[in-house]
């Protein structure tokens, strides 16, 4: 996410110079018009500026004035000088509205683009410390799923689609020389999350007609109701395009792994880089959204963590009982119906929509999330995909606050709220992790208890995930931020009691890959739960959890200073 929301601002900066003239065209507009005319030609920029973006997030560019926009995957910079000074630019040019002249809503997209823009600037120097090529998260892994969920609402965006299928190896191109310049930096990934990468991309590429690429293309060009002949001619340039473009592709970047695999100088944590802490601190605030130092995230971390085993300790002392019985539905359009019905008087009532199942592909599940909700676009909210990784699904139980997690209350749920709010459309450009995958978590865990199971045993399941959640989050700042080697990290979960070596090493390595990604997850949730208390406190008897929920999706995805101050008036 982060990557998304750093590749979003330096395409707004850049277009600063245009919005300079184009704003001083309409002097006499107050300056409510002014800044939604210099939003709405940020937003147009910027979404315009990424085939697949552009899709994802609007199904009618017409509508919005974007017509023939250049067909692109984009590209990943490297030249930080020429970043932060269009970062500069772009500030300089927001500050020239009037902040106290705008609307309220007006002040909250300022609020929000302003801390985007600060802290992009601040990141700027440190753009090679990124890893596109995160494990489960990266480009290798999302490309594909992005693809095989384009939409075709007709034949021009069939042809669009194969044009994107041609880019690829530029893409890659693109990708490998960041690779390469993070090696000349001595920046380049861990030896062992590169073999992990090339194996990934070597499953992919092995499939081959049976890949989902394949597949997925042929269901989406029989919903046009194409000419046997017509659809014919889509399904071949298909499967010539992804032997001769795609997969190759792929093959590509493993012979470009495999010659840089050695020349990272570093396998452990962020810190052992020059100005890795900085860089790290930096990333956790842009993921997590959270002000906090990264020793007051860990104060807060174990603040919740010993809550959370006080209240477990407790149940399990009570009921004496310490076994999971009750078997719930296994079938995921049931449960979403079920969680849908149990929200009813704790959340505002959910928009109307439609919403597809759909499985990963078994030979991909070893690679992918155990679930992920299909972000739809902003106007065609109605059509919603969450996809589920079987091989990531033990039992129904987990099946069940995944749901809760991808569809409701979850991400699906937010999302589609929000979009009913009417947000100017660069809200939906601007991410925020910690907000997003921390609303999705604070709603997993409340999840537990809209189960079938009986009270007690759904706290103690809620109780014992926050905690392990809380590890993960722990661990991920003792790697980057305390260098914590993987012998540090075997002892640190054996205090725990958890001491299978290769599910240990497994965590270590995912959390080297992928640094702060936990923390989006675990601080988000925290975050909403301090916020929580802070409401009861201002709110008094006016508190209710609807009233809260409410509150939190209206002002949509925000950092938590910015949250807290638009819900509770308070810095």
């Amino acid at each position: 996410m982060s990557k998304k929301r750093s590749a979003t601002i330096l395409i707004i900066s850049l277009c600063t110079l245009f919005l300079l003239v184009f704003i001083q065209r309409f002097p006499g507009r107050n300056e409510n018009d002014r800044f939604e005319k210099y939003t709405s030609a940020l937003f147009k920029e910027e979404v315009s500026s990424n085939t697949i973006s552009l899709h994802y997030t609007l199904k009618n560019p017409d509508a919005y004035d974007i017509h023939d926009a250049p067909v692109s995957l984009g590209y990943f910079p490297t030249d930080t000088d020429a970043m932060c000074a269009s970062y500069e630019n772009a500030l300089a040019l927001l500050h020239s509205y009037d902040k106290k002249k705008l609307s309220g809503k007006n002040r909250l997209t300022y609020d929000v683009l302003e801390h985007s823009l600060e802290l992009s600037l601040k990141e700027a120097p440190y753009t090679l410390y990124d890893e596109p090529l995160a494990p489960l998260t990266g480009i290798q892994s999302q490309l594909p799923v992005l693809l095989s969920e384009y939409r075709f609402y007709n034949t021009g965006d069939c042809d669009t689609y194969l044009e994107l299928l041609a880019q690829i190896p530029e893409y890659f191109h693109s990708v490998i020389e960041f690779e390469r310049a993070k090696s000349n930096a001595g920046l380049f990934m861990a030896s062992y999350n590169a073999d992990a990468l090339i194996k990934e991309c070597e499953a992919f590429v092995q499939m081959g007609n049976t890949n989902y690429l394949y597949s997925s293309f042929e269901e989406r060009i029989k919903e046009l109701g194409l000419s046997e002949q017509e659809a014919k001619h889509y399904t071949d340039e298909n499967n010539s395009y992804i032997e001769n473009y795609v997969f190759p592709s792929y093959r590509e970047l493993i012979t470009a792994l495999n010659e840089l695999r050695e020349t990272g100088k570093n396998n452990n944590g962020l810190c052992y880089l020059p100005e890795g802490r900085k860089y790290y601190e930096l990333s956790v605030k842009a993921q997590t959204g959270s002000s906090r130092s990264i020793p007051d995230l860990q104060a807060l971390t174990l603040s919740q963590m010993a809550e959370d085993s006080a209240a477990l300790k407790e149940v399990l002392v009570s009921s004496g009982n310490t076994q999971v019985t009750t078997v719930l539905d296994s079938k995921p359009e049931d449960i979403l119906n079920s969680l849908k019905s149990s929200i009813s008087g704790l959340f505002p009532e959910p928009p109307k929509v439609d919403t597809k199942i759909k499985y990963v592909q078994k030979e991909m599940e070893e690679y992918l999330s155990p679930a992920f909700y299909m972000i739809p676009a902003i106007d065609d909210t109605k059509n919603n995909v969450i996809y589920i990784n079987e091989g990531h699904m033990p039992d129904s139980l987990t099946l069940f606050t995944t749901l809760a997690h991808e569809g409701y209350p979850g991400h699906l749920y937010q999302t589609v709220y929000y979009s009913s709010t009417n947000p100017d459309p660069l809200r939906n450009l601007l991410s925020f992790g910690g907000y997003t995958e921390g609303w999705a978590t604070y709603c997993e865990m409340l999840s537990y208890y809209f189960s079938a199971l009986p009270k007690d045993q759904a706290a103690m399941m809620q109780h014992n995930s926050s905690i392990i959640l809380g590890l993960y989050a722990l661990a991920d700042i003792g790697i980057h931020y305390d260098g914590w080697t993987l012998l540090d990290t075997v002892a640190f979960f054996r205090d725990y009691g958890i001491t299978d070596n290769s599910t240990i090493e497994e965590i270590y390595n995912l959390i080297i890959g992928d640094p702060g990604n936990y923390l989006k997850y675990y601080i988000g949730y925290v975050e909403f739960l301090e916020l929580k208390k802070d409401a009861v406190e201002a709110w008094g008897e006016d508190f209710s959890q609807e009233k809260f929920h409410e509150k939190i999706l209206e002002t949509g995805p925000a950092p938590f200073d910015i949250l807290r101050k638009n819900m509770l008036g308070t810095e």
